[in-house]
């Protein structure tokens, strides 16, 4: 997605409040006003950190979309202008109603209305609902006839937003495109941004595809491998690089050819293979054995796998290839060690 020629075209802010703690929503009566400059920089600020987004997602309901609250109000927005405002309204109720877990934050709600969007190769309009939740403190200098004065405010942290969503106005009839960002929770209470709140489900594509193949390949190695085999700490670091390897000199994943290629072993092979089987049972996902590999993906997925070998609190190796040039023993004393081999020194 890009936003090179995004445009903000309408603005409505609010301020909702946890439900569940009593907390109060507040809805202001009007849009919001904004200049050209600072339309500028609020386009920076809410869609700048979407121009990575790669993950897509789209607005479901067990038993019709229409019945999808975000959805409709959305769909409401793009058919009807000048009903944006209300609709903006709405949205805020709908997320106060969703707010309920003891952890979620208070702050305000921005719903906008962009023009000039590219996804998935078109340009069209989109909705955006974004939450700010965490202050930030700074001081304020400022002159006041010959001396000056000093004072600590707390205002939104100009980089970031806490909570974020864009709804494209594209396949309407799937539940358009959605990007959805969540900067400040990872656990359960971060469901209802997701979830509750918007009711997305992800879009099965390249990146999806891709993410949930080596998120399996990771488990499977750090998890279940050590749990039926006796692996040394070198070798599964040795797989975890093959592994990411493999995704990164590829452009098609193929399953017969990448289980043969990292395991080798008819054991470690039938191991994976089950543990593939428990892996889409309980994601409930449907898993092709052969896709176009996202590099967006193996990217994001890349950091994750621990290339490092921790001993104690005194060392860390660093594995990046070939473990055959680390060798693991004990001495006369009882005191383990590793042996490492090179050829070059920089």
């Amino acid at each position: 997605m890009k936003f090179d020629t995004a445009s903000l075209t309408r603005l409505s802010i609010h301020h909702v409040g946890n439900k569940g703690l009593e907390q109060k929503l507040t809805l202001s009566e009007n849009e919001a006003d904004f200049g050209d400059g600072l339309a500028e920089k609020l386009e920076k600020f809410f869609l700048a950190k979407f121009a990575q987004a790669h993950e897509r997602f789209r607005f479901s309901h067990p038993s019709s979309l229409q019945f999808n609250e975000v959805y409709s109000y959305a769909e409401n927005i793009f058919a009807d202008k000048e009903a944006f405002h209300e609709n903006a309204r709405n949205i805020a109720r709908h997320l106060f109603e969703s707010s309920s877990h003891p952890k979620i934050k208070p702050g305000e709600l921005y719903v906008c209305h962009f023009i000039n969007c590219e996804v998935e190769e078109r340009v069209v309009e989109a909705v955006g609902i974004f939450k700010t939740e965490v202050k930030s403190g700074y001081f304020d200098v400022s002159r006041k006839n010959r001396d000056f004065t000093i004072s600590y405010l707390e205002g939104i942290d100009s980089n970031k937003f806490d909570k974020g969503c864009i709804i494209f106005n594209t396949q309407p009839e799937e539940g358009f495109i959605v990007a959805i960002m969540d900067n400040q929770n990872r656990g359960e209470e971060a469901q209802y941004w997701r979830e509750n709140f918007l009711g997305l489900t992800q879009v099965n594509n390249e990146f999806h595809q891709t993410n949930h193949l080596l998120n399996l390949t990771k488990e499977f190695i750090s998890e279940r491998l050590t749990e039926e085999f006796e692996v040394e700490k070198t070798e599964q670091i040795a797989l975890l690089n093959r592994s990411v390897e493999y995704f990164n000199k590829h452009e098609t994943f193929d399953k017969e050819e990448f289980v043969a290629e990292i395991f080798g072993q008819p054991e470690l092979i039938e191991s994976f293979n089950n543990y593939d089987t428990e892996y889409r049972q309980n994601y409930d996902i449907e898993l092709e054995d052969s896709f176009h590999i996202s590099p967006q993906a193996v990217k994001k997925q890349a950091r994750v796998f621990k290339s490092v070998l921790k001993l104690d609190k005194n060392f860390h190796v660093y594995i990046h290839g070939n473990n055959d040039m680390i060798e693991k023993g004990v001495d006369e004393d009882g005191r383990k060690y590793y042996k490492l081999y090179y050829e070059d020194e920089d």
